[in-house]
């Protein structure tokens, strides 16, 4: 930590706190409550699974559709802020509101689960915004990468609290129904979330900004209008996007959906939470460490290795018949998904004007979010047409591939001003 600035470890620690919604809700405790209602209700399986597919491809195409403009909209001087905690109160809220939604109502499980998905990845694109007000281009992987890292670590307090009290409530040591703890796991990951997010509101200004002009929402039009028009200018950034379109794609969706995919296959609920939690420890130092890799050989290089981790993955997803078979799947997504996020982040800041942060970083969430539209499809159709959810995982390989041939065309960030190293406060 002393190797960081304030403003650094301020923004890494957002991640630490909002890291618990990713894994208690968006991966593990979530699915597994919707599903068990899902399922009470007569719901099949494979139709649950799609269910909460088309729920993911809803909520991200909303957000998708409002990024660039709001991102426009934020990059006015003191804007920034303002944005990021519309999205902040509007998910830690509909967090806490998950634990209030009433036994077998799995359809407003769902509708809940909107709103607070929407609050989380809005709250994330101008919280990715800000990496390039804390830090040098520079310093970039590493402080992405340890956000990352510190997200990873942070996330599994809540989440093995979370464990235990399921589990406690399980084995009647407490007097709790498994149901009402999951419902105080959604609590937990809420305050967890709004606690370590107070450092970021003190110590996090926004330095890059445009003057605020007459009209501003007009304006935003105009200047994002201006730069659809103008995208040739931009051609290493608009491949790259591209190319993480595809890519990231197919992280997000092994994200999202290997809980319902593990509760497929058969696997006790506790068996998948204890492999999830193993999954965040083992994480946190293979995000930094993608992080010092990207120093010495190239974000890009690594960025290279974790796709060819994940194409590795969804092969293997096919041949999964036992709970090792899915530790060790788990294991291989743990060596990469925190470092091509965070290689992804920094890759992109570094592209981008800093003054137009919050607009390309609009359009880095659009293509993402639109990613997330066509991954949890293809996914969810497959698995319904086949009557096999490792088959729907496999589809995902083309995602991967043709993101990998994208990538290789992308030129090398150049730097668009001094990257002098910030000295630790």
């Amino acid at each position: 930590m002393a190797k960081f600035t304030k403003p650094e470890k301020s923004w890494a620690l957002y991640d630490w706190g909002s890291s618990a919604y990713s894994i208690i809700i968006t991966t593990a405790v979530f699915p597994l409550f919707y599903k068990a209602a899902a399922t009470d209700a007569g719901v099949e399986l494979a139709d649950s699974t799609a269910y909460l597919s088309y729920t993911i491809a809803i909520f991200t195409f909303i957000l998708a559709m409002l990024g660039p403009l709001l991102g426009t909209i934020a990059d006015y001087e003191g804007m920034k802020k303002k944005f990021f905690t519309v999205f902040f109160v509007l998910g830690t809220v509909s967090t806490a509101m998950l634990a209030f939604v009433p036994e077998g109502q799995w359809l407003w499980l769902l509708i809940c689960y909107v709103f607070a998905a929407l609050g989380a990845t809005g709250a994330n694109l101008f919280y990715d915004a800000f990496i390039v007000d804390v830090t040098t281009e520079k310093r970039m992987n590493r402080v992405s990468a340890f956000g990352y890292g510190l997200g990873y670590i942070g996330s599994t307090i809540p989440f093995a609290l979370a464990i235990l009290i399921i589990l406690l409530a399980q084995n009647e040591v407490l007097p709790l129904s498994v149901t009402n703890a999951s419902r105080l796991a959604f609590l937990i990951t809420a305050a967890w979330w709004i606690l370590f997010s107070v450092p970021l509101f003190r110590h996090v200004k926004q330095q890059h900004f445009i003057k605020r002009e007459a009209n501003p929402v007009v304006q935003s039009f105009r200047r994002l209008n201006k730069t659809i028009r103008e995208i040739r200018q931009y051609r290493a950034l608009f491949l790259f996007l591209i190319a993480y379109f595809f890519y990231i794609d197919g992280v997000g969706t092994i994200i999202s959906l290997s809980t319902a995919y593990g509760t497929d296959l058969g696997l006790s609920a506790t068996s998948l939470l204890i492999v999830l939690f193993a999954t965040q420890v083992v994480a946190a130092p293979f995000a930094i460490l993608y992080g010092k890799l990207a120093d010495r050989f190239t974000g890009k290089k690594m960025l290279y290795v974790g796709i060819f981790v994940y194409i590795i993955v969804c092969v293997y997803a096919v041949f999964i018949e036992t709970i090792m078979d899915f530790w060790i799947l788990a294991m291989l997504v743990a060596t990469s998904q925190g470092g091509i996020q965070a290689l992804s982040r920094s890759y992109f800041g570094k592209l981008v004007p800093k003054q137009n942060a919050n607009e390309f970083f609009g359009f880095y969430n659009i293509f993402g979010k639109f990613a997330a539209i066509t991954g949890p499809l293809l996914v969810g159709v497959t698995s319904q047409i086949t009557g096999n959810s490792s088959l729907g995982v496999l589809s995902l390989v083309v995602l991967f591939i043709i993101g990998l041939v994208v990538l290789i065309f992308v030129p090398e960030p150049v730097p668009h001003e001094p990257v002098d190293e910030v000295a630790a406060e």
